[in-house]
């Protein structure tokens, strides 16, 4: 089959078919995907069936991978395994969090680079993911609405967005949440090449010295300026997809599904290689 290599909207996302899995764990291939990673923000294999061994390689050639705490596979500690289900993850009872459009580590100093998402069993209803480009969002605000956020600062937390989720949680599960420290970063991300996004999402608790209702209602109306139809690509999984996102710059979110569906992902994560400046 040939390659084939195909822009999904002028904002976000390119589609590639046609390289099967073992086939990414190739120096040139990696090149090839972080061009297209910086320009189109999204990179997605359709249907490659890249197996565990050849996604951890192929994210080492794409940076260094991300060692999961917990919750790894028995042979591959760098994957995670990405579902509701609690007989597959110990992590499961989080991840309705991941249903708010979010960026992965917004709460660290450093960001994680990029994620890696494989499909090995898809939901029949639900489980697509959003992603929502946030350079783009950026780049159409006017030129006032540029110069007065760049002045302001935010606060990002775990608590934020799991609060989202599970908003009627008892006193004792709000307190572990409170265990994982909070990070205060500017509302604009300028990174060293001079480009700059929206730093938006469920884990953004406040903007600091702001009353509380004032606050709230800019995040809330930055993040739906930033989650509007032309910044935003759906993507509808196949099994044996792998989907690429840089993580820095593009919200994502998991459209609602069950753990009864027995939707199953495996990830690997990129460690950031730029603070947020």
């Amino acid at each position: 089959m040939a390659v084939t290599v195909t822009e999904i909207s002028p904002e976000v996302g390119v589609e590639i078919a046609g390289l099967a899995g073992h086939q990414l764990a190739d120096p040139a291939v990696a090149a090839d995907c972080q061009a297209l990673l910086e320009r189109h923000g999204v990179v997605v294999y359709r249907e490659t069936h890249v197996g565990d061994d050849d996604l951890v390689a192929f994210s080492r050639l794409l940076g260094q991978v991300v060692v999961a705490p917990v919750g790894g596979t028995d042979t591959h500690p760098e994957i995670s395994k990405i579902t509701l289900d609690p007989a597959e993850s110990v992590l499961a009872a989080y991840r309705r969090g991941t249903f708010f459009w979010h960026i992965d580590g917004a709460n660290d100093e450093l960001p994680q680079k990029a994620t890696l998402l494989t499909a090995r069993q898809v939901s029949d209803e639900g489980g697509d993911t959003e992603f929502a480009n946030t350079y783009a969002a950026y780049e159409a605000l006017s030129d006032a609405e540029k110069e007065q956020f760049a002045k302001l600062r935010v606060v990002h937390s775990f608590a934020a967005s799991q609060s989202l989720a599970e908003p009627d949680a008892s006193e004792r599960t709000r307190a572990l949440w409170a265990r994982v420290p909070a990070r205060e970063h500017p509302l604009v991300w300028t990174r060293r090449s001079g480009r700059r996004s929206l730093l938006v999402g469920a884990t953004t608790d406040h903007v600091v010295g702001w009353p509380a209702d004032e606050s709230r209602a800019l995040l809330d109306r930055l993040l739906e300026w930033s989650t509007q139809p032309r910044f935003v690509l759906r993507h509808h999984w196949h099994p044996g997809d792998l989907v690429i996102w840089d993580n820095t710059g593009m919200l994502h979110r998991a459209i609602p599904y069950t753990a009864t569906s027995h939707r199953l992902m495996h990830r690997t994560t990129l460690v950031g290689e730029e603070v947020v400046a």
